[in-house]
């Protein structure tokens, strides 16, 4: 019942704030990306496959940087036949493994004399630790992707104009920082139920938020820009994860009122990936391929600051 009831708020949330019963947008950007080279995790599948797609399509040399070697292969495979692009690899990497994370960036590094554009795809909704002693989701959709980013800004700015691209979610707002909770536990919210897994990804979603706020700051005369969005609600895998039966529900919702397809669902993706002129909005969100403003606590410096030290701390930078 709980976690019904989690749901409808949920639902309610979404209705009244994001209007979704408009049109979803295309991009239409005509952009080709012959010689650049593009990271994007989780590429294997969902949102993450339907944008390596497009930007092979383009002309790029995508990175399909995956956990699963067989999937990853398996999704490279099928992408460079619909595109007839030669230049799409898979490269393995586990979010949940810093080690896996360093050693995937250092043979990035050592084999690849570009990068262009980093797209932080890659998310989960599941429960558990991660290698490291991280909650799962804490590591996987917030700590991850900022060792990476880290990791390769050097890259990236020496092939400026470049960007940074993080997939977030209106979930974002339903979300907060407990800075006890992820010093303490390491943690984004404790408890294992469905409904604490909901509300774990939501702060995730909120880290990602505000993990691109201060990277702009941060990145401010480098020509590297970065941006954060709402892909909006796709059919995909990302939450495997839950409860069969729960699921279920989640589903039927989801496909009887906004669910989308992938290529639909990458479009944000493209947009901040590609779009022209937008530069001067580095740090900004969007979603549906325009500028949305977040609330307060999404774009206040000072708890994007804290953040930025905390997860220098938990992955070992600071």
């Amino acid at each position: 019942m709980i976690f019904i009831l989690f749901i409808v708020i949920l639902l309610v949330a979404y209705f009244v704030g994001h209007r979704i019963f408009v049109h979803r947008k295309t991009f239409n950007g005509t952009a080709k990306l012959y010689g650049k080279t593009v990271i994007i995790t989780g590429g294997n599948t969902g949102i993450g496959k339907a944008t390596a797609a497009d930007l092979a399509l383009r002309g790029a040399r995508v990175i399909l940087a995956c956990r699963s070697k067989q999937r990853g292969e398996a999704a490279a495979q099928e992408i460079r036949t619909e595109t007839g692009n030669d230049a799409v690899i898979f490269m393995q990497l586990d979010l949940a493994s810093q080690k896996s994370i360093r050693s995937f960036a250092e043979t990035f590094l050592k084999f690849e004399p570009r990068l262009d554009l980093l797209i932080n795809n890659a998310a989960l909704a599941a429960p558990g630790c991660t290698e490291d002693g991280l909650g799962m989701i804490l590591g996987v959709n917030h700590i991850g992707p900022f060792l990476l980013t880290n990791l390769l800004l050097e890259r990236l700015k020496e092939y400026a104009p470049s960007r940074v691209v993080n997939v977030s979610s209106c979930g974002h707002d339903l979300g907060t920082i407990d800075f006890d909770c992820i010093n303490t536990h390491k943690k984004l919210a404790l408890g294992s139920s469905d409904v604490d897994l909901f509300r774990a990804y939501a702060h995730s979603k909120l880290c990602n938020v505000l993990f691109t706020h201060e990277l702009a700051k941060r990145l401010e005369g480098t020509n590297v820009t970065c941006y954060s969005l709402h892909p909006g609600s796709v059919r995909t895998e990302l939450t495997r994860d839950i409860n069969e039966w729960h699921m279920c529900i989640i589903k039927a919702i989801i496909s009887k009122f906004w669910a989308t397809d992938p290529v639909s669902g990458a479009q944000t993706t493209l947009y901040c990936a590609l779009h022209e002129n937008i530069e001067h909005l580095s740090g900004r969100y969007f979603s549906d391929c325009q500028l949305v403003q977040v609330k307060p606590e999404a774009r206040d410096d000072g708890i994007a600051k804290k953040l930025w030290d905390a997860s220098e701390k938990l992955c070992g930078m600071a």
